[in-house]
């Protein structure tokens, strides 16, 4: 792995400086409503992220803000308890410095979450989905102004088979039905119209939400494996009688959070014990 940018080394020697040392077995971004995997932890160490240079600072209630080490289902896990957004400055690349900062302290995969709205009228609020592609609707990439050839990112699998297949794996172990579907990032922060629903539907989406697609771009520019879990929060504008708002988003969200929390512990269960 080539050095890490000035401000993601700065980063990172500040969070092994407070024993946030890898390597680990995964790091997880989580989304609205869905920190409450934290708590799971067991001997964490946490830094909010106003302390840790080049971090944002989460505008949107149901993000906290904090990054957390810890053991998870034996295996050592770093824990991203919320995101910005870019729809909060107009940055796609807002979670740059973090996810450098996750491959710099020894992280090769990265567990994206999300709220999502449904365009699956037989998908509903409550139900998890495991992202198998994207499609990005919003006219913005993290990588705008990088001048390296890195910039060039394939994207082909960049919802990694083999983490996908662990995903579904640990969703029947779990007990915990999983879908697969295709996500459409729309940039936020006004939620979809009835017509725009129908048109990524169209385009072949099966959800749609505001997160989520410039960290896959990011993570894949840094070399870090993916998997992404979506948690139905409602249906998309317009199918049966869904009208989002962002309240019932967090209320869904956390509902649905237990859930989510068995499903991610037995993922990560599964991966390699070489970074426990």
């Amino acid at each position: 792995m080539a050095e890490p940018e000035p401000g993601i080394a700065a980063a990172a020697g500040l969070l092994r400086a407070r024993g946030l040392e890898g390597p680990f077995a995964c790091a997880i971004v989580t989304g609205t409503g869905l920190g409450g995997l934290a708590r799971n932890l067991e001997a964490p160490v946490s830094v909010p992220y106003a302390q840790i240079p080049g971090f944002p600072e989460p505008g949107v209630s149901g993000h906290g803000g904090r990054l957390h080490a810890g053991r998870l289902a034996g295996r050592r896990v770093l824990v991203f308890e919320g995101r910005a957004h870019a729809y909060e400055t107009g940055d796609a690349s807002v979670m740059r410095v973090p996810l450098g900062v996750a491959r710099a302290l020894g992280a090769g995969t990265l567990l994206l979450t999300n709220a999502s709205g449904s365009l699956m009228p037989e998908v509903g609020p409550g139900a998890i989905v495991a992202l198998s592609d994207h499609i990005n609707l919003s006219g913005l990439n993290p990588l705008v102004g990088e001048t390296s050839d890195a910039r060039f990112v394939p994207m082909v699998g960049a919802y990694d088979p083999e983490l996908r297949a662990h995903l579904h794996a640990a969703a029947a172990e779990a007990g915990i039905p999983l879908r697969a579907g295709i996500y459409a990032w729309f940039s936020g922060p006004s939620f979809e119209t009835p017509a725009e629903v129908r048109m990524a539907g169209r385009l072949g989406a099966d959800l749609v939400g505001m997160s989520t697609v410039p960290e896959v771009i990011l993570a894949r520019f840094y070399g870090l494996r993916v998997a992404a879990l979506s948690v139905v929060t409602n249906l998309g504008a317009g199918i049966g009688d869904g009208d989002p708002h962002h309240a019932e988003t967090k209320a869904a969200a956390a509902r649905a959070g237990d859930d989510l929390a068995r499903l991610v512990t037995a993922f990560v269960g599964r991966l390699s014990a070489s970074a426990s």
